[in-house]
């Protein structure tokens, strides 16, 4: 997606409901295959638009799709054919050929059903509203996984330049939600396939978050089967043993975390996408960042040396 001028954000939720209730309005849409059919032409109502000419878009929030649901969706649109419309907009650069915007699964769902064509509306949509479309339509489905979700949020923020605030206001949750959810994309990226593969819930991770070594808690976890309070749990008296053991070995009077302190190293790890801890002694101090990668070193340098720093959250 290329990057466009920031523009006032408003709740797009009703706005796609709308889109989509146009096209449920039709009776038999996808068994309607006669002369009778709108084909794309002009954007107004529905069209019949053949399944090749259209492509999924690779911005999509959504990248895993459950195997068992998608064939029991094409086994039904097998029998009754595709009752709701796909929503896509002009493919830039490509003459008669079209993106999804939302409906990938129906889409996929089509292809296995052996269908020819599709029922499509039309709308000239930017880059950055595809985006907020897209998480709309998840989110308000429960089709995304927390490691999709937060990933998504951060498209928003570093490609469009919205803020936590109007990530939150986008798609209809609160700031904090948007902001925790934010924080999971510190922890590793085997901690973070655990969170993809269901093995953690997103209250596992949020409790990881903070930890020294996510890896190891999130093993104990998963072999132990806890249950979110339990890792929480574990978690603080993971913590509280690192902190005593630490004043025990230091001699250079480094002061014990305070509430505000942790706060502050929750906010700074969400807005820089990074593990975060600050260490304090009297007035002076210093603050970690913990990358795992290379490319999460690069981002960071490209936020602290760009112009507009790290204020884009």
């Amino acid at each position: 997606m290329s990057t466009e001028n920031r523009k006032p954000v408003r709740g797009l939720g009703r706005g796609l409901s709308t889109l989509l209730s146009e096209g449920e309005q039709a009776e038999a849409i996808g068994a309607d295959t006669g002369p009778s059919s709108r084909r794309a032409g002009s954007n107004s109502g529905v069209h019949t638009i053949p399944i090749g000419l259209i492509e999924p878009n690779p911005d999509q929030p959504r990248k895993m799709f459950a195997e068992a649901e998608l064939a029991e969706l094409a086994a039904s649109i097998a029998q009754k054919g595709l009752l709701q419309p796909i929503l896509v907009r002009p493919l830039p650069g490509k003459i008669e050929r079209y993106q999804i915007v939302a409906g990938e699964r129906r889409w996929r769902a089509a292809q296995r059903a052996r269908l020819h064509e599709a029922p499509c509306l039309i709308r000239e949509i930017t880059d950055c509203e595809t985006l907020e479309i897209s998480i709309v339509e998840n989110v308000q489905r429960a089709d995304l996984n927390p490691v999709e979700e937060a990933r998504a949020f951060r498209q928003l923020v570093k490609t469009f330049g919205h803020t936590q605030d109007d990530v939150a206001q986008v798609v209809g949750k609160s700031r904090a939600h948007v902001a925790n959810t934010l924080r999971l994309l510190t922890l590793p990226k085997s901690v973070l396939h655990h969170l993809e593969e269901g093995a953690l819930t997103a209250g596992h991770a949020r409790a990881l978050v903070n930890t020294s070594d996510p890896e190891a808690l999130a093993n104990q976890i998963i072999e132990q089967g806890l249950s979110v309070r339990a890792a929480e749990t574990l978690a603080r008296k993971r913590s509280d043993d690192s902190s005593e053991r630490g004043e025990r070995s230091s001699d250079r009077g480094v002061q014990p975390k305070n509430a505000d302190t942790r706060a502050l190293e929750s906010d700074l790890a969400a807005r820089l996408g990074l593990q975060v801890e600050i260490k304090a002694k009297g007035e002076r101090g210093e603050v970690r960042v913990r990358f795992t990668n290379l490319e999460q070193l690069d981002d960071l340098c490209r936020r602290l040396t760009s112009g507009g720093g790290i204020t884009t959250y």
